[in-house]
């Protein structure tokens, strides 16, 4: 048996994006000997009930989550000099309350915070992190970011900042992809958990189940940024 669960996956309700079908998805983590999986698509819940359900049916615990977009400033403020930015938080339920709040979270971000794409703030957070485990996410994170900036001061106030909010369930995501900018922030990030006490959790960011399907997410892609095969857009899987 497997002791590993993906906690950062996207599936067909990460709209031109993620290539993971539900039924699939639990299918193969069943294969792979996996007790449980999770569901975080872009600031959507649009999977989770058919995820819910499909899991619980093949004996797989279901993770539900979302990977939130958090706005630069107050989930209000759309003003596109400012505002065009947006950086990734990765929640996860830890129980009905949990469920609840992300419900709260996500439909707040379309009804106040959508501006290019549903976003919430640190404001609604405070208000709706009861029952939520909080990881920093991919390179888009906030703090990632920061790091990618060289301010490393940032990044630190950030990662406190979440960690006095939800304590022992904020954790510092890493991922190696091969990616030249994770081989650089990795070490970054390790000392910034060690400094601050915060755990570490190791994840990949799927967004598709087999080798076989990496020329399907990626016209995916295609579709999504207006590009061609012969002339992809910069980021890849």
């Amino acid at each position: 048996m497997s002791g590993f669960v993906h906690l950062h996956v996207h599936s067909e309700y990460s709209l031109l994006d993620g290539a993971c079908r539900i039924n699939e998805l639990v299918a193969r983590a069943r294969e792979l000997g996996q007790t449980a999986v999770s569901i975080t698509d872009h600031g959507v819940m649009y999977g989770v009930i058919d995820f819910y359900k499909q899991a619980k049916k093949a004996g797989i615990k279901p993770i539900i989550g979302c990977e939130v977009y958090v706005a630069a400033r107050l989930r209000f403020d759309k003003m596109h000099e400012l505002d065009s930015e947006h950086a990734h938080l990765v929640l996860l339920c830890k129980n009905q309350t949990g469920y609840e709040n992300l419900i709260k979270l996500v439909s707040s971000a379309f009804i106040e915070g959508f501006y290019s794409r549903p976003r919430i703030d640190r404001e609604l957070i405070s208000k709706y992190h009861d029952g939520l485990i909080a990881l920093s996410a991919c390179l888009a994170g906030e703090i990632p970011r920061a790091l990618m900036r060289s301010d490393y001061n940032a990044a630190k106030e950030t990662a406190l900042w979440y960690k006095n909010l939800f304590g022992k369930d904020f954790y510092i995501e890493i991922q190696d992809h091969g990616i030249d900018e994770q081989r650089i922030l990795n070490p970054q990030l390790i000392r910034l958990a060690r400094e601050t006490d915060i755990p570490l959790v190791c994840t990949n960011d799927v967004h598709y189940l087999s080798r076989d399907d990496a020329l399907m997410q990626r016209i995916l892609l295609c579709i999504q940024t207006n590009t061609t095969i012969e002339n992809p857009p910069e980021m890849g899987f």
